[in-house]
């Protein structure tokens, strides 16, 4: 598999769907489906087996190795079949921004727009947010696809701008509606082997070891063996929360075969007393939905003494479960 050289990860996965760096294989149903869809794209005239090849060939090729590609393009897979493609586009490096392209298999557009466009949106958004740190994320669209807004909107995407009679299709004028997201100040992203000695520091803060069940001391080569292990681990799912582009909190968590997941997170010290850790359990919650479907339930043990934690578990409807010396679990059901 080819890889984007400024990129950390080469997958990005959401249940059965992911997106991956475009693959050649693919370029013929993907040339397939734009000369099918000429009419909302911005191609001129069908392409041909020809011109597909060179392109790849030459540019598509090219982006993989550059520092700040002007796009950066995927292949977009249900299981290991392609069945869409799409991207960042137009990338301005200064302001931090970039438009977004998407296409799917024009079998899949009657029944399934909604579905996929939302699908799409959610893995695109770790790219262009968690890997390269952008500001904002936008569609340019001929006013042709009503659905479209339906599918943005509900990924909390805004109409920001409708340019009138912008563009003529077919000898008429129709108007062009962009759509737009901003990063989110607080949200969760992936935990990065670059997020080792971050994690590290927070793991030896006093404020946080108190309420540790392990208070042997942590050792620098111990915690990157530790931690490369666990961002390596597919039965793990390891986060940082951030606000404003900064570390401020992480959750992880470890899956079992029974369809449960073991909780533990924290939050900076400096973090502490602002009510974030209602708000990275409900974030990491939601990020487990879609990245692990399949999990039915997740649970966390509190030492009895941290009040705050048990009381965050409580304000979300976790039921304690079990009481050992000095300890409580808690768990919810996330499924039946």
């Amino acid at each position: 598999m080819s890889s984007y050289r400024i990129l950390q990860q080469k997958k990005f996965k959401k249940g059965e769907y992911s997106i991956l760096p475009i693959r050649m294989e693919d370029r013929y149903d993907i040339m397939r489906w734009r000369n099918e869809q000429m009419y909302h794209l911005r191609q001129n005239k069908p392409l041909t087996v020809d011109r597909q090849d060179k392109y790849f060939n030459r540019v598509v090729a090219s982006l993989f190795d550059q520092e700040k590609p002007d796009q950066i393009l995927f292949s977009y897979l249900q299981g290991e079949k392609c069945i869409g493609y799409g991207g960042l586009v137009h990338i301005n490096w200064e302001d931090r921004h970039a438009e977004i392209s998407f296409i799917m298999d024009t079998r899949l557009e009657k029944d399934f727009f909604e579905l996929h466009w939302q699908t799409f949106l959610g893995l695109i958004e770790q790219p262009a947010f968690e890997e390269i740190k952008l500001h904002k994320i936008f569609t340019y669209a001929y006013d042709l696809r009503p659905r479209l807004y339906t599918a943005l909107e509900n990924s909390g995407f805004i109409r920001e701008a409708t340019l009138k009679d912008h563009c003529l299709i077919e000898n008429k004028f129709v108007d062009v509606v962009i759509h737009s997201r901003i990063r989110p100040e607080i949200k969760l992203r992936k935990a990065q082997l670059t997020d080792a000695k971050l994690t590290f520091k927070w793991a030896r803060s006093e404020a946080i070891r108190q309420y540790a069940f392990t208070k042997t001391e942590i050792s620098w080569e111990n915690h990157q063996t530790w931690f490369r292990e666990k961002i390596n681990n597919e039965q793990c799912l390891y986060y940082i929360l951030e606000k404003n582009g900064q570390g401020i909190g992480s959750i992880r968590f470890d899956l079992d075969a029974d369809g449960k997941a073991r909780i533990s997170y924290l939050l900076d010290p400096d973090s502490h007393g602002k009510g974030l850790g209602k708000g990275i359990l409900e974030l990491g919650m939601n990020r487990l939905k879609g990245d692990q479907p399949n999990v039915r339930s997740v649970f966390g043990d509190v030492m009895e003494e941290n009040m705050a934690s048990i009381k965050t578990f409580e304000k979300l409807d976790f039921l304690k479960t079990s009481k050992k010396p000095g300890q409580y679990r808690f768990e919810k059901k996330l499924k039946e």
